[in-house]
């Protein structure tokens, strides 16, 4: 007989789910502290630097799905972010970040 493995914490729908939605909300809420362009992508940015700490701590000792949707949702998140920059960036002329 073979031996079967299994895994201790199997990625699962409503575990990456369970991240995603935590994600949302927590860029949502440390974007909302941004008072213009510059400072919503500095919070995004910082919020989204901890979300992948914390999804780094998960995938190792943790639930893989919650650290997965996490990763995912602070990638879009970051994504947007960088694209509202470019658009600021295209409109003025002037790097917005600084």
């Amino acid at each position: 007989m073979r031996p079967s493995y299994r895994e201790p914490h199997p990625v699962t729908g409503a575990g990456v789910a369970v991240g995603a939605v935590t994600a949302f909300a927590w860029l949502l809420l440390f974007g909302l502290l941004g008072r213009d362009v510059p400072g919503y992508a500095w919070w995004t940015l910082f919020a989204g630097g901890l979300a992948w700490l914390a999804a780094a701590v998960l995938v190792r000792h943790g639930d893989r799905g919650v650290a997965t949707g996490v990763a995912i949702v602070t990638a879009g998140g970051w994504s947007v972010a960088a694209a509202i920059v470019a658009v600021r960036w295209a409109q003025s002329g002037d790097w917005p970040l600084w």
